[in-house]
């Protein structure tokens, strides 16, 4: 955990199932996608409403260090269908996160993992 209490995931720590993250037994049911630019934050939301997804434009936490002052929140069964949306759209992101005991942990980095 860094002193903004944002917990990182190590490679092979973490698995997803059936959508849900599961760290060291523990499975986060909210997601958050933070991003570095605004541009790419509205463009996200829009691509992601394209597809009907449940989502909620949110102020990015302070805990989570981010260009951007919008994230979005997503269902957690939406994650397989958001990592797609990113790859295929090349839509730059700061991470995927969740949060656990009030912390947000990174799941992800970027469209690539």
């Amino acid at each position: 955990m860094d002193e903004r209490g944002v917990l990182y995931s190590e490679e092979g720590n973490h698995t997803v199932k059936e959508g849900c993250a599961v760290m060291n037994g523990i499975e986060a049911e909210e997601w958050l996608l933070a991003f570095d630019s605004t541009q790419h934050a509205l463009r996200m939301e829009m691509l992601m409403e394209y597809l009907d997804l449940d989502i909620d434009t949110c102020p990015t936490p302070t805990q989570i260090t981010a260009g951007c002052a919008l994230s979005i929140q997503f269902q957690p069964d939406d994650l397989g269908a958001v990592r797609t949306l990113i790859r295929s759209e090349r839509v730059e992101i700061r991470g995927i996160f969740y949060k656990r005991n009030d912390h947000y942990i990174q799941l992800i980095e970027s469209a690539e993992e």
